[in-house]
């Protein structure tokens, strides 16, 4: 669906991108036909990064490299095109005010080139701008969040039990067994008693990415490590990797619930699986605290029904490249950080890693530690 989607996208889109940063801009028929030809490989570049047909095909270093090109072209493509589209109002007014002005063609001609020159640079550098301040962004560690939440149920032996809540980590082309690591230590250095993974762990087979998840097995806390699924783990060789979980020194909590210090710790499986929140949540202590690790905010609408008392979550990345926020926040109840369903506490952490184009704008990167306070 995603790859034909984006095929019917790449013909207009280039076309557009060519006719204002190339066809506009200059007179000159070879440079013309570079533009072109520059274009077009991007557009291959696409359709190798979106059909696993082609990429089989090529050589690993030969697919690698070309799907990373592909990656990073298709977020420099949305902000491109938003850009020149945001572009077109004032060009159009100059373009008025140069046709009242001007009445000599030839001199028409000329601001009408400088005119062209002027919004291609303008994009050009615009775009450029904001797609490396967004890659520095999704590339670099993650940022370090704290936040207190109050659990009336929370005996006060509890108070101050510390959750280290780290979600989509999607190793996958961009990822390596350094950055594994980096967010590993990032974990660690917080001290956490409890650490919960609550899904979309790779983008890969476990033959090619088990080497970055290996740092994985270095995680640290009092009271273990917890893993739910995310919806990635139900996409392409995702399933293989819910047999290697304990292998990476993590507990998989599937429509479960295990107690932790007068705790009940939940997990549910994502939509995309058979989430059972029956099985998860039946039989328990009611006078326990219960916190549920689920990977989509949207699941809290159940968890609500069930009387639980913090839900953890990921998957929205927290829009990751802006405006998507504003989808994102549209389908979900709550985009990033500490919100409330139907009176249940929900907390949504951006993810450690990104999804697509490594891209993060509006949205940095995280790992929180969650602070629980006894009232």
């Amino acid at each position: 669906m995603l790859f034909a989607l984006l095929l019917l996208l790449l013909l207009p889109f280039h076309w557009y991108a060519w006719k204002r940063l190339v066809k506009d801009p200059f007179r000159r028929r070879g440079l013309r036909i570079a533009g072109l030809v520059v274009l077009a490989l991007l557009a291959g570049a696409l359709v190798v990064t979106y059909s696993r047909r082609v990429r089989d095909i090529l050589p690993d270093v030969v697919s690698d490299a070309v799907s990373k090109v592909g990656h990073i072209w298709l977020g420099a493509m949305f902000y491109l095109a938003l850009i020149l589209v945001l572009l077109e109002l004032p060009r159009f007014f100059v373009a008025r005010r140069i046709d009242r002005i001007d009445r000599i063609d030839r001199i028409d001609d000329d601001r009408r080139l400088l005119l062209a020159r002027g919004a291609a640079v303008a994009a050009g550098v615009a775009t450029a701008s904001v797609v490396g301040y967004g890659v520095a962004t999704a590339l670099g560690p993650p940022r370090l969040k704290r936040v207190q939440i109050p659990l009336a149920k929370l005996p006060a032996r509890l108070d101050g039990y510390r959750i280290a809540v780290v979600s989509d980590i999607h190793l996958g082309t961009f990822s390596s067994a350094a950055r594994t690591r980096r967010i590993v230590e990032t974990i660690n250095g917080m001290g956490a008693d409890l650490i919960a993974v609550v899904g979309d762990l790779v983008d890969g087979g476990v033959d090619e990415l088990w080497e970055q998840a290996l740092p994985l097995r270095g995680l640290s806390s009092k009271d273990g490590a917890f893993f739910v699924t995310g919806n990635h783990e139900y996409y392409g060789a995702g399933p293989q990797w819910l047999e290697h979980i304990d292998d990476l020194g993590m507990r998989l909590l599937r429509n479960e619930r295990v107690n932790i210090r007068g705790i009940e710790l939940a997990g549910i499986d994502d939509p995309n699986g058979t989430p059972d929140f029956q099985a998860a949540l039946s039989g328990r202590d009611p006078a326990n605290p219960t916190i549920l690790l689920a990977h989509q905010p949207v699941m809290a609408f159940d968890a609500a029904k069930h009387q639980v008392d913090l839900q953890l979550s990921g998957h929205t990345h927290g829009g990751q490249m802006f405006p998507f926020h504003y989808v994102v926040r549209s389908q979900q109840p709550v985009l990033s950080g500490l919100g409330e369903v139907d009176g249940m506490k929900v907390y949504v952490t951006n993810g450690a890693g990104f999804w697509g184009p490594p891209v993060r704008v509006g949205a940095p990167p995280d790992v929180t530690l969650v602070e629980l306070r006894s009232l």
